[in-house]
């Protein structure tokens, strides 16, 4: 009976009424267009033109003003369908979206849209093509490149050449080029105390070539081999690196005095010495990254003193949908099939061109809300930054908090101050003692101030640091001390101590 009973459970139907916010694909195109950042916006500019012919570029002469007026048809002439989408900022544009919608879903599906490229289009693109591959960065040499390029030039025996080849091609840059596989797992299974030499000798060729100290096995090894025999306190050194690493990375002096003999000053001296070393030789070969930043946003003064912001779009061609088309729509000898064509095409065409203004201008509410609120920081520095979350621009702008974040995503602005992310203005922070807020960068300056002013032969643990903001007005937990300092790369108040400086 009770397997019945759940048999007949679960066979039963259960009606549920569920809202399902569904984006519309013309909606997510509107929210991609205003997430890229100006070089992708010109780059998905060009493709659209390329795939759409309906789309035409002003090409305007901003110093010629008869070159800037606007050949495109009037409002008053185009059709219910043909008509712009206006950015409104009374409200969402709710009854433009849907009209075009409702035109989108009247259109077929799938159309043949190829066409015949103007030889003007042909040769712009060939232009493009031509200019992508005269900037294109050439490789940087790779550190295995550099290494066998070294390699080749050595006479040495074809054996040990073919093993040191071998090894280099194991070294990673971003390892700082250790040899992190063992001799012995290069050789062929059942290799001879011969072969183990040979790869030994191999070894050392690689160690000898530039950068000095790479295909070093631990830290140790890459120091030894960068100590030249010339070098000062040559003997007093190799006694640190051989036995006393981590007694110096622990900055425990005294122990490392007690067993040399050597004077705390002596060992300031050799620690010193040995900071010149590098312990990633092969870190230099990195290939790094380096983004070409593009201002979205133009932050000036005025003549008051004023800040005003401006989208950096000069860029951005002025798009406008071809009279042509627009002609052959209404043309009564047009075929259906060609009609259907160019009222689809008409409707990509405009909805870029609507996602563009939508763009700008949400991009630029966005960003004189940040500026409004960031005023003191861009006066008077770092030190002044306010604390802001997204959400507080959303409600002051008026759009959701994905809105904030899409628009200021990967986005630049052109300050007093330089070039900044538009995400750096946005910064957590906490209360004082009298409720008002600070941004934890304030927090990390006074941190670093406190830490750059103490007196180094005691230097202030986390706890004392906890008490010295706490004299500022800024109450922090003693996790959060240690965890910013950490983030900050400052030691321990052990590390920080100059053994040189206490009283004996």
């Amino acid at each position: 009976m009770i397997e019945n009973a759940a048999m007949r459970m679960s066979m039963g139907l259960q009606a549920r009424q569920m809202q399902v916010q569904k984006l519309a694909p013309r909606m997510i195109q509107s929210m991609e267009i205003l997430q890229l950042p100006m070089l992708a916006l010109q780059e998905r500019i060009e493709q659209e033109m390329n795939e759409n012919p309906l789309l035409e570029q002003q090409d305007a002469d901003p110093t010629d003003p008869e070159s800037l007026e606007d050949d495109r048809p009037s409002a008053d002439t185009r059709s219910e369908d043909e008509k712009e989408l206006v950015v409104n900022d009374d409200h969402d544009n709710q009854e433009d979206f849907e009209r075009l919608q409702n035109m989108v879903n009247d259109l077929p599906s799938t159309f043949d849209d190829s066409f015949r490229r103007s030889s003007n289009r042909v040769q712009e693109d060939s232009d493009r093509r031509h200019d992508l591959m005269a900037n294109a960065q050439s490789r940087p040499e790779s550190l295995n490149d550099f290494l066998l390029h070294q390699l080749s030039e050595l006479d040495i025996d074809d054996r040990i050449e073919l093993l040191a080849e071998r090894i280099i091609s194991t070294l990673d840059a971003r390892d700082g080029g250790y040899l992190r596989t063992p001799i012995a797992d290069m050789l062929p299974a059942g290799h001879t105390d011969e072969d183990l030499q040979l790869a030994e000798t191999a070894l050392k060729v690689v160690q000898s070539l530039e950068p000095a100290g790479i295909a070093a096995r631990d830290l140790s090894e890459c120091l030894l081999n960068q100590l030249s025999p010339t070098a000062p306190f040559h003997d007093e050194m190799e006694i640190l690196i051989k036995s006393h690493l981590v007694d110096l990375a622990e900055n425990r002096l005294p122990q490392i005095a007690k067993k040399t003999g050597f004077t705390l000053e002596h060992i300031q001296v050799l620690k010193e010495e040995l900071h010149t070393l590098n312990p990633k030789p092969g870190a230099a070969f990195m290939e790094t990254y380096v983004p070409n930043v593009t201002p979205d946003i133009i932050l000036e003064r005025n003549e008051d003193g004023n800040y005003e912001v401006r989208l950096d779009d000069d860029r951005v061609p002025t798009l406008y949908i071809s009279e042509y088309y627009r002609r052959r729509l209404q043309d009564p000898n047009s075929t259906s099939e060609e009609r259907e064509f160019i009222k689809q095409k008409i409707s990509s065409a405009q909805w870029l061109i609507d996602s563009i203004e939508q763009r700008r201008s949400t991009l630029t509410k966005v960003a004189e809300a940040i500026v409004e609120h960031q005023k003191r920081f861009l006066d008077e520095g770092p030190e002044a930054i306010e604390p802001l979350k997204m959400q507080q621009i959303a409600d002051k702008v008026g759009v959701h908090v994905t809105t904030v974040s899409r628009a200021v995503d990967d986005k630049w602005i052109q300050t007093p101050r330089g070039i900044l992310p538009l995400k750096r203005f946005f910064v957590g922070g906490t209360q004082t003692e009298g409720g008002e807020d600070v941004a934890w960068d304030t927090i990390r300056l006074k941190l670093q101030d406190l830490i750059d002013k103490e007196d180094k032969s005691d230097p202030y643990s986390d706890e004392q640091l906890v008490e010295e903001l706490k004299k500022s007005g800024m109450t922090v937990a003693r996790r959060t001390v240690t965890k910013y300092r950490k983030r900050m790369t400052i030691p321990s108040s052990r590390q920080r101590r100059d053994w040189t400086l206490v009283k004996k």
